[in-house]
């Protein structure tokens, strides 16, 4: 499945995500997250999103590149870099993104590097991508460290879910001096008090899949990990991780949403009573299609930047983000994106956008009617 959510603002830019339990409600939902995720960072992409139901840790490469390309084909017809521009998600990498490119090419006669990004750096890929999402959550928090006057030196930190945004937030945050005291996968969650060694617990996780076992740390309850008395608390796995049941056990004085859509309605407006500050997902994750967007320009100039410029570029664009997303009530965090909708419609004689504040929270249930599934 493919769904475009919107291309006011241009291409619909969104992952496509291999899952056994992903359903067409929750790429309508993603692809609108999409496009709010866009316009809170001013990146001229709508939304969308792509799935396939399927187990890819049973399945050989072969079985996945006929599977990608079968999925490519009937969608090339509505894909192209100035239209619909898919990105690696969830269990999908730079090898399916050279793929789907391959396949869209064939069908032109010649290589379109800017139909995807996520690409390998041979076939048009950027500098910096692998990192793009984890780096846009430490900026954020940087940020929130800065506006809430919490050091983030020796700050503490709780990261659940040790995937690519994880484990490099991780890894940036315990460079600046913050103490990773929790970290979980889908494996098990470890702990210690005086913090985690980063670098050799990615190398442990690169070696053997998996952060438990980790030496000098001991094992903790997944769920324990969310109620941790911490500074920082970064949610980087699946959706709905924190819920009404488990909201008024968070301790931590800064919520990042790393993962989209980590938290459910209920959780915004108990954290808030408790004075937690939470980065919307739409902020604090849109590192990665950022960076997205300087992999699309440098495809369609064929000038491609060092990775300092890139790290320059996005730090600038998460900050300035930061700064500009004024300060809404649970259940108004896209009106900022959507003033930004709303100025791409007018003075295209397209009308106004939603007539009311989207919440981004009932996203799942609105979205039905919104998007066009390819």
């Amino acid at each position: 499945m493919r769904v475009q959510h919107s291309q006011v603002r241009g291409p619909a830019k969104g992952g496509i995500r291999f899952h056994p339990q992903v359903t067409l409600d929750e790429v309508k939902a993603l692809a609108t997250w999409m496009t709010w995720k866009c316009a809170v960072v001013n990146i001229p992409f709508g939304g969308a999103k792509g799935g396939i139901t399927c187990d890819p840790k049973h399945m050989s490469k072969g079985e996945l590149e006929r599977m990608t390309r079968r999925y490519t084909a009937p969608f090339s017809h509505s894909s192209g870099r100035s239209r619909n521009i898919p990105a690696p998600d969830v269990y999908t990498n730079s090898q399916t993104m050279a793929w789907i490119m391959d396949t869209y090419s064939m069908t032109k006669g010649y290589p379109i590097p800017g139909v995807v990004t996520g690409k390998p750096i041979s076939l048009g890929g950027s500098l910096g991508r692998n990192e793009a999402t984890g780096r846009g959550v430490f900026y954020t928090i940087e940020c929130a460290c800065e506006h809430l006057k919490i050091p983030l030196k020796g700050a503490t930190v709780a990261v659940q879910g040790f995937g690519n945004a994880g484990s490099i937030t991780a890894q940036l945050l315990h460079e600046a001096g913050a103490k990773i005291i929790a970290v979980s996968d889908s494996t098990g969650c470890i702990y210690n008090r005086d913090g985690l060694n980063i670098p050799e617990l990615i190398h442990m996780k690169a070696l053997v899949g998996h952060v438990e076992g980790f030496p000098e740390s001991e094992p903790l309850e997944p769920a324990d990990l969310l109620a941790l008395n911490c500074d920082i608390l970064v949610p980087a796995a699946l959706e709905n991780t924190i819920h009404a049941e488990n909201a008024n056990t968070v301790r931590a004085k800064i919520v990042a949403e790393a993962a989209n859509g980590p938290l459910t309605p209920q959780p915004d407006r108990i954290l808030e009573k408790k004075g937690i500050f939470v980065i919307p997902d739409i902020l604090c994750n849109a590192g990665g299609v950022t960076v997205s967007y300087f992999e699309w320009v440098q495809d369609e100039q064929h000038l491609f930047w060092e990775a300092q410029d890139i790290y320059n570029r996005l730090e600038r664009v998460m900050k300035t983000a930061f700064r500009d997303v004024p300060q809404y009530p649970p259940g108004k965090e896209c009106t900022h994106a959507h003033r930004r909708q709303h100025t791409r419609h007018r003075p295209r004689g397209r009308g106004r956008t939603a007539s009311r504040h989207l919440s981004i929270k009932g996203a799942q249930r609105r979205a039905s009617n919104s998007a066009e599934t390819v």
